[in-house]
């Protein structure tokens, strides 16, 4: 059996909502018996674990919970309780344009970008151009970021983020940026990962894509598992949500 390479173990995570002193009369009459801070649970007590090699895509409606549990993932926020694992070098996708710096060239956040994963100067060096040639933005490589259109930037931090060698890669959503032409370009790459041994989770509302990608659906529903298999997954999250 392959070896697992992400265990979610009774992860629970609570966020604390804030709200504002009441400043004037009315409010204080109209929010008088409201807390400080009301503690709201995005994911109750998930367990789930994901083998080495396997393309798994987590599903379900805004707000459910999945983003979180990839952002658990990646370690950009803990749990509150339970833990995570994950086994292999790890890249993720989850916010457009991470890590790069405005003012710098496209160039140079590849060196700063491709740096955060954990590549060395001469590394990055080799792949430097097969990370120009794949974002297809040759001649705007020498331009500040902040030049760049929302899709330039999702081709610039995808082609960073294919090209580290890592064994698992996580992606939330930002597929969904950029033309048509560029987005199969990247889901063939994904085919390509895959069928490499990469471990991959993705979260997407495209259904018709990931079903093409992924071998299994988790799908998330207001912060537990609701069900997880392969594509009757799917079926059975449309007649409910579709």
């Amino acid at each position: 059996m392959p070896k697992n390479a992400i265990v979610v173990k009774d992860v629970t995570k609570n966020f604390k909502l804030y709200y504002d002193k009441p400043s004037t009369l009315k409010e204080r009459l109209v929010f008088w018996n409201k807390k400080k801070a009301d503690v709201h649970t995005v994911l109750e007590n998930v367990s789930l674990d994901i083998k080495k090699g396997e393309t798994v895509a987590l599903i379900g409606v805004n707000g459910s919970g999945k983003s979180t549990l990839l952002k658990l993932m990646t370690k950009i926020i803990y749990p509150t309780r339970g833990k995570i694992t994950t086994e292999g070098k790890l890249t993720s996708l989850l916010e457009l344009g991470a890590g790069f710096h405005p003012d710098f060239t496209g160039r140079e956040n590849i060196y700063f970008n491709a740096a955060i994963f954990g590549l060395t100067k001469q590394e990055i060096d080799k792949r430097l151009e097969d990370i120009i040639e794949f974002s297809e933005l040759k001649e705007f490589i020498d331009s500040p970021i902040r030049t760049y259109s929302s899709g330039m930037y999702m081709r610039l931090a995808f082609s960073v983020a294919i090209n580290v060698d890592a064994e698992i890669l996580l992606i939330d959503e930002i597929l969904a940026v950029g033309d048509a032409h560029f987005q199969e370009k990247c889901f063939s790459k994904l085919e390509e990962l895959k069928n490499s041994n990469k471990t991959i989770v993705i979260v997407s509302h495209s259904l018709e894509s990931i079903k093409k990608l992924c071998t299994r659906f988790v799908w998330i529903h207001e912060g537990k598992i609701k069900m997880d298999g392969n594509e009757n997954v799917i079926d059975e999250y449309m007649k409910v949500c579709g």
